[in-house]
Parts: C-alpha cells; sequence; structure tokens
C-alpha cells in the first residue's frame, strides 16, 4: 500500500478521473487490437437489479461509493466522509500476473472538526487485480463490500459498517437504513451533460441513522448522527466545456431529502444542472430538471493557503411541478468556512468540500449535508 502522500488528494470524480489520464484511454484501442475485451465506450440504459448492482462494476470505467454525513457526542459536532473510487484499468486486463492492476482502488477520508473549525483527510490507493491472495484492495460485485487495507465499507442486511483507521482520526459506524433508496434521474439513470452519453447509473441511501465511535486527539467519542450514502458508476467523463462543478447532498429535518448539483463553464454559467427532491413518506423523488436547478453564489471565502475564493454560502432555487410550478429558495451555509483540500504538492488539484447546512429563505434550519465546490482554483483537466 502506498502511503498517503503518494496518492492525489481529489474529489471522487477527479481521483477516478484522473487515472483514466494516465496513458489508458491510448491503452484502450491497443488492447481492443490485440482482442482483450473491455468496457464499451457508453453506457446502455437499463434497469436497475439489486442487491448486485449494490456492488461493484468492473467493467465500466469509474465508480464511486460516497458517504458523507454529521455526528455529534454531547455538543461536539463533526462532519465526515468516506469514499471508495474504483477505476478500470484497460492496458492491463489482458496480462496473466496476479500483480497486475486490473483495477485501481482509491479511498478518501475526512473528518470536520467543528468546534475546532478544522479539516482532517487521509487518503490511499492499491490495485485489485482479481487475485485475493495478493491484493491489497478489494470491490465485491455481489454487494456492497469494498475494501482497502484498514479501510472498508460493508453491507449487512439493512444496514452498513464504516471504519477507518488514519493518520490523524479513526472512525467505526453503522449506518442504519431508515428510508428506501431513492434512485437518481429516470429509475437510476442520471443524465450529467448536454451530450446523452454523459450519464451514470446513480441511487442514494439519504437519511441513514449513523452511530460508533470516533477517536481524535487522542479521544474517544461516542457519535450519533445522520448520514448519507450515494453510489454512481459510468463510462463516460465531464463536457469537454465544463471546468467544475457544485452539489448538495441534504438531509432535511422533516425526512426529505435533496440533491442538486451544477456543472459551470468557463464564465461561471451552468452548462447542466441536475438533481432530486423526495418528500417524507413518498415512494418515489421528483427528478430535477436542468431548468429547475439554479445555484447563485451570496457570500466567498478566500483561503489563506491557496487564495482561492469559494461561494461559501448560496441561494439553491429548485422548481417543482406537482401540478403547479413552485420555485423554494434555500439557503445553503458552510458550517465552517475553511474546509479547503489542497493537493498542489501533488497534482496540483485544489477544491473545497465539506459539512454544510440547508435553511429556508427566513433563515429556518432545514437540514443538513454536504456541499461540493470544484474547479475554482482552476479548470478541471480531466
Amino acid at each position: 500500500m502506498l502511503r498517503p502522500s503518494f496518492l492525489p488528494l481529489l474529489t471522487r470524480r477527479q481521483a477516478l478521473a484522473a487515472t483514466l489520464t494516465v496513458p489508458l484511454f491510448p491503452g484502450v484501442a491497443v488492447a481492443q487490437n490485440r482482442g482483450i475485451s473491455q468496457p464499451s465506450s457508453q453506457l446502455n440504459k437499463r434497469l436497475l437489479d439489486f442487491p448486485v448492482d449494490l456492488g461493484s462494476h468492473p467493467d465500466t470505467a469509474i465508480e464511486w461509493w460516497y458517504l458523507t454525513g454529521q455526528l455529534s457526542a454531547g455538543t461536539r459536532g463533526f462532519g465526515f466522509q468516506l469514499t471508495f473510487f474504483r477505476s478500470h484499468v484497460p492496458v492491463t486486463q489482458g496480462m496473466r500476473s496476479g500483480f497486475a492492476a486490473k483495477q485501481l482502488i482509491f479511498a478518501h477520508t475526512a473528518v470536520t472538526d467543528v468546534a475546532g473549525k478544522r479539516l482532517l483527510h487521509d487518503q490511499r490507493i492499491a490495485r485489485a487485480s482479481g487475485h485475493p491472495d495478493v491484493d491489497l484492495a478489494v470491490a465485491n460485485t455481489h454487494d456492497t463490500d469494498v475494501q482497502l487495507g484498514h479501510w472498508s465499507l460493508k453491507r449487512e442486511a439493512s444496514s452498513y459498517r464504516a471504519q477507518v483507521q488514519a493518520t490523524d482520526f479513526s472512525f467505526q459506524l453503522s449506518l442504519q437504513e431508515t428510508q428506501a433508496m431513492l434512485l437518481q434521474g429516470d429509475q437510476g439513470w442520471s443524465r450529467k451533460g448536454p451530450d446523452a452519453t454523459q450519464a451514470s447509473y446513480y441511487y442514494s441511501l439519504p437519511h441513514l441513522a449513523a452511530s460508533g465511535q470516533l477517536q481524535l486527539d487522542g479521544q474517544t467519542f461516542t457519535v450519533q448522527g445522520l448520514a448519507w450514502l450515494d453510489h454512481e458508476w459510468s463510462q463516460s467523463l465531464m463536457h469537454p466545456d465544463a471546468v467544475g462543478w457544485d452539489w448538495i447532498g441534504m438531509n432535511l429535518q422533516d425526512g426529505s431529502a435533496l440533491t442538486a448539483f451544477r456543472l459551470r463553464n468557463q464564465v461561471g454559467e451552468a452548462l447542466w444542472a441536475g438533481g432530486s427532491f423526495r418528500s417524507q413518506g413518498a415512494s418515489s423523488p421528483e427528478a430535477l430538471e436542468p431548468t429547475a436547478v439554479r445555484f447563485i453564489p451570496l457570500r466567498h471565502w478566500t483561503s489563506p493557503a491557496s487564495n482561492t475564493s469559494y461561494p461559501v454560502e448560496w441561494a439553491v432555487e429548485i422548481t417543482r411541478h406537482g401540478g403547479t410550478p413552485n420555485t423554494t429558495r434555500y439557503r445553503v451555509k458552510a458550517v465552517i468556512d475553511n474546509q479547503e483540500l489542497d493537493s498542489r504538492q501533488s497534482t496540483g488539484a485544489i477544491y473545497w468540500e465539506g459539512l454544510s447546512e440547508l435553511f429556508d429563505n427566513q433563515g429556518h434550519l432545514l437540514g443538513r449535508g454536504y456541499l461540493e465546490m470544484t474547479g475554482y482554483a482552476s479548470s478541471l483537466k480531466l
């Protein structure tokens, strides 16, 4: 296993895409000429099949399991993130060696210490060759069971176990399903751009009841809270005109769940947008069309480390069509401003991702979740 300093600190999408910028795409053509089976250049739309689709899809180019949430121990508050990424490596598929990296597994974790006004993070990378005797990482193809060293995410009936032993912190969490699975987009088929090939399979598990222990600064905290799990896989990357994106996943206090995102071009305009809203007790979510989502920056914070300016407070306008169009204006505020992740010592990627709160337009707290912003320090080069 490589030490953390050797792995670019990336968002879930950047980390996967970065593995595809080493000469892997050129190798696809070479491998295909040699008769080696490779993923199709685009997904074929189909209905999802569970529990199999809870597991890994090694025939697709990119995939991630993205777990975020807010925790409390008495009056002490924390945010946490654990993400596993899988990337298909085309040029190694025909190799017979048990050490050939048929898949790369990345893992990224972070804890927001609200009282300490700080973000702690760590990361790992390892190969997955399909030979368990030599693999340092495994992504099960039949159910959610991903492991990289001492980091793991595993489903057990209607609950999940997440375990991390990072450099500056560790946690062991039980995550219990309290709501039905939320299929994003059109029954799990989620468009990610104006080109129809820019799509992914995408489902979420909002309102996971989280409990367990968090170790930080020599202390062990018994914690509980709410979490959100995304699982997404795809063959295609961002639209070539996109320089970054803004994304939120919010657990509302009334049991509703809100997802919203937009991809931005060089002048900050939305190239594409989308998301979903599911009311408490609803059998299915309402998919949000690109024109139904607007992100409007309200307050900026400038990082003293990178001198990058981020909108850490937003107005997010959501238009729902429940017979009569109805536009709701939310406010999204970072719990602490400095949740920037800086990897200039590796790939140069700088981005913001962290615990945030959702308010109505009168300032009443509605819920909590995570906000992710990329492409502000520099355009993403995917």
